[in-house]
């Protein structure tokens, strides 16, 4: 009986250690796999805001990226937009004021207005085309504009859509669009600008092609000066335009109106409305088509702080973001442009986005931009 209970103790014992043995191995794997300095997989954190579609094709990508990386993992911290994506932003400044030496923030999703608060603080870290190889994708000025602090990795732009059905020669210029505006009372609508970047934009184009071209990116309030011919221009179009000068809310309100045909022209976002005709939410009269001078657009960014202490990953994720393959993905799952240049992609896309990949202006006004929303609520919507 004492030789049975001696051979069970040592049986507990040996199962006792054989499971600290394990418990062990799965810590220091554990670890590991959450970039603490083991020798398995290194965790990354990307911070991301916006629409819903943005978490999609953040999912899409990063699931490619690690089938081709084992070794790297992409926590994704997504902030629906309006609830604080700005925060990710003032965490960074915060750390970089008070003297830390790491962030939890590994990359970055923001706009060029992002990279400007961040650049004067030396948030962000500069690009280096010898670890990130396909930079060389990417259009020069594109960089150049990010000052090499970001990945321009996707884009879209206002487009001019039409109903072909009763347009069957869509203006090709500003000047042809404003006089078919004024020669068809009541079939054209831009959304309130200060709700939808759309309106946004037919606003500013219409204001700022009546000034140099550098004013468009430059927030010196002496430019409001120079805002008078463009005002009276839109006041001028506020009676010729839906319902004697209706501006839905958003850009979708104006969407809406094109799809169940009560206007035949609208300023949109070319993502918007591509989606929106493969879904077929708009009917398959409606094109799309970009006028002369271009309306505005602009790029989201990708950019990677300086405290980061996971640049090597990181940068693996930058590069695979700009290869034909990453881009597919973003063209297929946004409808909108490709961060890298349009001849690098596939054919079929390249026809598909032929009518509205012509080009488009950047616009970055800093505080200016609000001015011209209150202006023109009081000299335009409440004329």
């Amino acid at each position: 009986m004492k030789k049975m209970k001696w051979n069970v103790l040592l049986l507990s014992v040996l199962c006792i250690a054989l499971l600290a043995g394990c418990s062990g191995k799965s810590g220091s794997e554990s670890a590991s796999a959450s970039g603490d300095g083991g020798s398995g997989t290194t965790e990354i954190s990307l911070y991301t805001s916006g629409s819903l579609n943005v978490k999609e094709l953040w999912e899409s990508l990063i699931d490619s990226f690690e089938q081709k990386n084992p070794d790297i993992k992409v926590k994704l911290v997504y902030l629906p937009s309006g609830t604080g994506g700005q925060s990710a932003l003032d965490r960074l400044l915060a750390a970089k004021k008070s003297g830390q030496t790491n962030v939890d923030v590994d990359l970055y999703e923001g706009s060029l207005d992002d990279i400007s608060k961040g650049s004067s603080e030396g948030i962000w870290a500069k690009l280096d085309s010898s670890q990130i190889t396909n930079l060389k994708n990417v259009d020069a000025k594109a960089l150049e504009q990010a000052k090499d602090l970001a990945v321009p990795y996707r884009a879209s732009s206002v487009v001019l859509a039409y109903n072909s059905a009763t347009v069957t020669n869509p203006p090709k210029t500003a000047d042809e669009l404003y006089d078919w505006i004024r020669q068809h009372p009541g079939r054209f609508a831009y959304n309130d600008p200060s709700t939808g970047g759309a309106g946004s934009s037919f606003v500013n184009t219409a204001i700022y092609n009546f000034l140099p071209p550098e004013d468009m990116n430059s927030s010196d309030p002496a430019i409001a000066q120079k805002w008078g011919q463009g005002f009276n221009l839109l006041k001028e179009l506020g009676p010729s335009m839906y319902q004697q000068g209706v501006y839905p809310k958003k850009n979708q309100g104006t969407l809406d109106l094109l799809a169940n045909g009560e206007v035949d022209m609208i300023p949109a976002w070319s993502d918007m409305a591509l989606e929106q005709i493969n879904k077929q939410l708009l009917p398959n009269t409606i094109k799309l088509t970009q006028i002369d001078p271009a309306f505005t657009g602009g790029p989201s960014y990708l950019m990677m702080p300086e405290l980061s202490s996971k640049k090597e990953a990181a940068q693996k994720l930058l590069d695979y973001v700009l290869t034909p393959e990453a881009q597919t993905i973003v063209v297929n799952k946004m409808y909108g442009y490709p961060g890298i240049k349009w001849d690098l992609m596939p054919k079929e896309l390249q026809d598909q986005f032929a009518s509205v990949s012509a080009g488009y202006r950047q616009f970055n006004s800093g505080d200016l931009q609000q001015e011209i929303y209150k202006r023109w609520q009081s000299e335009v919507a409440g004329q």
